[in-house]
Formats: C-alpha cells, structure tokens, sequence
C-alpha cells in the first residue's frame, strides 16, 4: 500500500483514476478547488481523504504536502476545456503556479515520483502522424499546451537536479461517465437526448482519436504499479481517427436521436485538423484490444 496525492480529484480522469488506486488498497488524499471538479465524482471509501485547496495558493497545500508523507504525486489538477480555455488565458498561464508549488512540495518533503497530465496539445498542429513521443517536434502555440510543454519541463528538470522520477502522460481525448458537458462526446449526447441540433464548427472533417476512460486508466495504474516507464513519456489513447462529423453521426445512431447536425464557422484557433498517438507504448500497458467508440458509447448512454 502506497500513500498518493491526486491533485484535481474531483475532475472526470482523476476520480475515475482514485477509484482504480482505491481498489489496489492505496492510501489516496486528493485535492482540488472545484473551479471544474464535482463534488459528486468524489469517492467516499474509507482510505480516501478529500481536502479542498488550490494548488496554486502555497499557503493552502504547503501543509497537506507536509503533513501528508507522501510517495506519489499524480499532478493531475488543471483549468480544462477548450473554450474555457480559450476564453482565459490568463487563468491557463496562473497553472504554472501550481506545478511550481507541487515540484518543490516534492522535494521538500522528499516523493518518490511524480505522474504528470500533460496534453495531446503540445503536439499542436500535426508535423507528422501518427504522433510519437520522442520523435514528432512539439508545436506548442495556445497557452494550455505551453503550460503543459512546461510542466514536461518540471518534471525533467527535478529529476536532473532534485532526483525525483516522473512519468509523463500525454493525455489524447477520453470520454466516459462523469466528464463535464464542457467536452465534445459528453456534450454531444447531451443534446442528442433532448433531440436538439448538435453543432459542429467548420466541415466537421477535423479527426480526434476518443480513448475510453476504462483503457485509459488501466494503462496508467499499469504504469504505476509496474514501475514501468519510469522517467519517460507516454501518449494515453485510442490511435483510430474519428471525425468530429462521424462522431455526432455515431452518437445520434446510438441514442436514435431526432437531432440534426448543423454547422458553425471554424474556431479561429485551438480546433487542430488532426491528432493520432502512436500507441506502441500504451498498447504494451493494455495489453488487450481497445475500446471501440461505439462500444464505449453504449458503455454511457
């Protein structure tokens, strides 16, 4: 049994992730400030605490961290969503706060490793497909996917100096039960329960690969509790491409929705043509098929 922080425990992937760490029998604290966690995602078992702070005000987790005696850090609290995102910036850009407070938190009081959440995003724009960890140069413009580009940084960067392990997660798009309306799958059921238009901005041709969140987090408590990819990087998702356009399709076929698809104008940025993940790494976690989309569809409707 392992002690663990979860930063961000009330958001969709950490939950379902304290959910798996629970069931292994690990002693789980999370935190989180419910700017886009839920309360209700929260597991209520007896080796799980929940404090509520901010991981980017010091004073507020300097004494959890210290008092904890932690081994494990899965870094996973964010500002998410696209258009929240997109909408501020500035709130994007005050996350560095927070991986600066968790990386010396963890020297401080001296984790074994930290997990950290990056993002698809810091591939931007493809250069190539599929996406390869070590191989495709990152092209990282929007402030989220600098802010994790950074992050990558920090965990780098403390274990050259401080000796603290890392894994990095480069998270692609995942869907499941518990994510927010903010996030295309969920959004898109929404409305098609109601029968009402789902939207899509431009052709709807741009492609995303929809990873379901049980493969998901299996191959990240893989990686834990295996010890394997230990100051490394590793894309999380699914690696077959779907349109947005077939997506609302599949959905409205899965519900036998009346909804009917209308088109916006593209968004100016942040909408990428297309994303793939090499999955070699994630494949060797799994070690199974994965999830297909229609599959896990009916997994949540």
């Amino acid at each position: 049994m392992s002690k663990i922080l979860v930063t961000g425990g009330a958001g969709f992937i950490p939950s379902h992730l304290i959910d798996a760490l629970l069931e292994n029998n690990h002693e789980v604290t999370s935190i989180d400030n419910f700017v886009t966690g839920k309360k209700d995602n929260l597991s209520k078992k007896e080796n799980h605490t929940f404090i509520k702070a901010d991981v980017n005000n010091l004073n507020e987790i300097e004494p959890i961290l210290r008092k904890g005696n932690f081994e494990y850090i899965f870094h996973y609290a964010a500002l998410v969503g696209v258009q929240r995102t997109l909408n501020n910036p500035i709130g994007v850009l005050n996350d560095l706060s927070g991986l600066e407070n968790i990386f010396f938190l963890a020297k401080e009081t001296k984790v074994k490793k930290i997990f950290f959440s990056s993002s698809s995003e810091v591939y931007g724009e493809p250069v190539e497909l599929p996406q390869r960890e070590y191989l495709t140069p990152l092209n990282s413009r929007l402030p989220y996917a600098v802010i994790k580009n950074v992050g990558e940084c920090f965990c780098k960067s403390y274990k050259q100096e401080h000796n603290i392990d890392y894994t990095i997660f480069r998270f692609f798009n995942t869907y499941g039960l518990r994510q927010s309306k903010d996030f295309v799958v969920s959004k898109f059921i929404e409305l098609a329960k109601d029968n009402k238009d789902i939207t899509v901005y431009g052709t709807g041709l741009q492609t995303r690969t929809f990873c379901y969140i049980d493969d998901h987090i299996e191959a990240t408590i893989k990686a834990f509790e295996d010890n394997v990819f230990n100051n490394e990087i590793v894309n999380i998702g699914n690696n077959e491409e779907t349109t947005i356009l077939h997506l609302a399709e599949t959905i409205i076929k899965v519900l036998n929705s009346k909804s009917k698809i209308k088109h916006l104008n593209p968004l100016k940025e942040g909408d990428m043509t297309r994303r793939q993940p090499d999955i070699k790494r994630m494949q060797s976690l799994l070690g199974r098929d994965f999830t297909s989309l229609e599959k896990g569809l009916k997994k949540i409707i």
